[in-house]
């Protein structure tokens, strides 16, 4: 019988695995754009462990690996802001993404300022896109950013649980 894969907080012990991991997950994303420049590749440790102590991080574990990964925060206005949610490239398909984004979804559903979750992606990241919009995310905006990158904007309500977009 294999390991099952445990979901747990991110402390800041686990920041250097996760940039390792976050490094390791966006190469794919930046060979579909042709930019290696792009912000999770250029992130420094510290630059990620002040987004751990400014916010809240996961990660799972298949044993003590750490094999994914997701953060996020809540701002003023009540929009929970959910980033860089990476998963292993072996462990892709297996529902494993979907699973982190429910349970940062759930965390922030706790806090009262939460009233919307709000993430975004690549308007070529089809993956990513496919999983935002099963979990009911609609795109709110588009921004153009360069000659081959467009940001999608997707949100949905965080009492509802559900999105619905106006057409």
């Amino acid at each position: 019988m294999g390991m099952s894969v445990t979901i747990s907080a991110a402390t800041a012990q686990d920041a250097e695995h996760i940039l390792k991991l976050q490094y390791l997950c966006y190469q794919s994303e930046a060979e579909l754009y042709g930019d290696y420049s792009i912000e999770p590749l250029t992130q420094t440790l510290d630059g990620l462990k002040a987004e751990l102590d400014s916010g809240h991080g996961l990660v799972a574990r298949l044993g003590d690996e750490v094999v994914a990964s997701v953060r996020g925060s809540v701002d003023a206005t009540g929009t929970a802001r959910i980033a860089k949610l990476i998963v292993h490239p072996r462990l892709r398909h297996h529902g494993l993404g979907g699973r982190l984004l429910d349970a940062i979804e759930s965390h922030f559903a706790g806090e009262p300022a939460a009233q919307r979750f709000q993430l975004f992606t690549g308007h070529r990241s089809e993956g990513n896109l496919r999983l935002y919009r099963s979990r009911g995310y609609a795109p709110v905006s588009t921004e153009q950013l360069g000659p081959r990158l467009s940001l999608v904007t997707l949100e949905k309500a965080a009492a509802a649980g559900a999105y619905v977009a106006s057409a």
